[in-house]
């Protein structure tokens, strides 16, 4: 009988063993450092990082481009697609560092982009633009380039972002254009408050984008919303300093539509939630727009739309804003403004905001009470509001 049992419990390990799928390989990897990259911090390894890549995106199976631990100079690095494998990972255990010369690169518009990709997943690792210099510039009146991105991915699609810092960027930190089935999440931005145009993440022209489980503190919107985006779902981020979560970025606005920013928190910045547009003719619209579950801790303007944004009163087209503003719900908005005006709805005299709902709005200033201020605004209130409905 035992006999009889050992030899079943031998074939049923027999079939089980047999019958397991085959393991499967590892993707190629393909280190910098083995094309010549070094990670001392000076060395400029632009050439060593493009090889990685053509070998990675020339690969017809999965590829990991790899960049060990340790300081990697790099320059301009345009990263091209589109390739010969969807399933690219970028594993960054160290820092890139942006020339300290911020002229040499400056007016490239980008430090390193990601073009006509496809499956590309950046994944840790450190980007510092080292834009201090370039601050200076620009705060001194001195006639500056422009400044940089230090992260886009450009006309791409299924892409993930997933543990990334970036520091002191010349420009904006990291932007999303024209792609679709975006993931960022767990990515740390770090800039100072007085820093110009460093937005934190940037999207526009693209659809299907989620940011998680991010702190973002910069010296202007840490997620800016731009023309052209949909289906866009922020969750999770932590604001500050910075100028809030804002919807309308360009002069050339166009439809946005579809977004949602739930669980936020914004401390001492700018703005909360804001959606503006220049006061100038436009065929653009923003609606289906949900905030929902924000805590904000001493902002200036926790909830405002404003459709006569213009920057520092310059140059200001002072017409009538063409874009409709429609469906915006502000659903258990709660917390501190640094300012009287806790609620401020500034639409368009020729279309007015409709649509408008506040659900559970409680906003506090000098622990009272905050206000509100209501121009070309319907909409409905429910639950607790304060201030006291305007529209």
């Amino acid at each position: 009988m035992a006999h009889t049992l050992s030899f079943l419990a031998f074939t049923l390990f027999s079939i089980l063993f047999a019958s397991s799928p085959p393991a499967i390989a590892e993707p190629a990897q393909y280190s910098v450092q083995s094309y010549g990259a070094k990670p001392d911090g000076t060395t400029d390894s632009t050439k060593a990082f493009l090889s990685a890549w053509d070998q990675v995106c020339g690969s017809t199976a999965p590829a990991s481009l790899y960049v060990p631990s340790g300081k990697f100079s790099l320059g301009k690095a345009t990263f091209q697609g589109p390739c010969k494998n969807s399933a690219i990972v970028v594993t960054i255990d160290g820092t890139l560092v942006a020339p300290s010369d911020y002229s040499s690169i400056g007016d490239e518009n980008n430090w390193i982009i990601f073009k006509d990709v496809d499956g590309v997943t950046v994944s840790g690792g450190i980007l510092d633009g080292q834009g201090t210099g370039l601050w200076s510039c620009k705060a001194s009146g001195k006639s500056c380039p422009e400044g940089v991105t230090s992260l886009e991915f450009s006309n791409s699609n299924n892409i993930e972002i997933n543990g990334l810092a970036s520091q002191d960027s010349q420009k904006f930190h990291i932007v999303i254009n024209s792609c679709q089935n975006v993931i960022v999440q767990n990515v740390k931005v770090s800039a100072a408050s007085n820093s110009p145009n460093t937005d934190g993440i940037h999207v526009e022209s693209s659809t299907g984008v989620t940011i998680l489980n991010s702190k973002i503190g910069t010296g202007d919107d840490c997620v800016s919303v731009g023309p052209g985006t949909a289906n866009l779902w922020v969750e999770n981020v932590a604001c500050g300093p910075g100028h809030g979560i804002s919807l309308g970025k360009k002069l050339e606005e166009e439809r946005v539509q579809n977004v949602t920013v739930k669980t936020t928190t914004f401390t001492g910045t700018e703005n909360g939630v804001r959606i503006k547009t220049w006061a100038r003719p436009s065929n653009g619209f923003a609606r289906n727009i949900l905030f929902q579950h924000a805590v904000m801790i001493n902002a200036k303007n926790p909830i405002v739309i404003d459709q006569n944004y213009c920057p520092d009163d310059k140059n200001c087209p002072n017409q009538e804003s063409g874009v409709k503003i429609s469906d915006v719900t502000y659903q258990d908005i709660h917390g501190s403004s640094a300012t009287e005006v806790g609620v401020k709805l500034d639409c368009s005299t020729k279309y007015p905001c409709t649509g408008i709902e506040l659900e559970d709005v409680k906003l506090t200033y000098n622990n009272q009470p905050a206000e509100a201020s209501c121009i070309n605004a319907a909409g409905t209130v429910s639950g607790f509001v304060q201030p006291s409905s305007c529209l």
